[in-house]
């Protein structure tokens, strides 16, 4: 009996079941170009990253794993950077925003850049091998770990916080401001 528009009230009462998934929220500083991954309060692993250099720093802010892939195509024009790089099998890649920053593998790095520099166009780099099969680097390892709807937090980027509207990332708005954009 409750009313969905006028005149039209729900005819079915249904118990539905479901199960809430482990929580694994993982925090990229990079100031100490460090990630820390929590998986239900505690600490799984520690990985050494590269994130945004300083003509491309990485967005700040709670982000949440949108899309994923084992290997994917990355080509700096279709983030209106031009011809700066085209890799076709970028390893281990997890979108977090709608304008292209992924925590993905890195191959083509030297191992000495992770925890150490920030050297990328804005993603958050992780060791990797090229063939994304090699499970004893960190790229694999984070990619295992990790799900479709699981959070990565970016703090000491040097970049402002990433817009609501780049990805699934309204965890950045206060509560007046998310109640403010409801539909209610």
């Amino acid at each position: 009996d409750v009313q969905g528009t006028d005149g039209v009230y729900g005819v079915q009462s249904k118990d539905v079941t479901f199960h809430i998934g482990r929580e694994q929220i993982s925090t990229v500083d990079l100031s100490s170009k460090e990630m820390v991954v929590r998986r239900d309060g505690a600490t799984m692993a520690t990985y050494p990253v590269s994130g945004g250099d300083s003509d491309h720093t990485t967005w700040s802010g709670i982000m949440v794993i949108s899309e994923r892939f084992k290997q994917t195509r990355m080509e700096s024009s279709t983030v209106g950077l031009g011809d700066e790089y085209d890799i076709s099998d970028v390893p281990h890649a997890q979108r977090l925003t709608t304008s292209g920053t992924f925590v993905h593998g890195n191959y083509w790095a030297s191992t000495a850049v992770f925890g150490h520099q920030n050297t990328s166009h804005g993603c958050v780099g992780l060791h990797d091998a090229k063939g994304a099969n090699d499970t004893s680097v960190d790229g694999y390892k984070f990619y295992e770990s990790s799900m479709l709807g699981d959070v990565v937090i970016v703090k000491n980027s040097g970049e402002k916080t990433v817009a609501a509207s780049n990805g699934l990332n309204g965890w950045n708005l206060s509560w007046s401001d998310w109640k403010a954009g409801s539909a209610l």
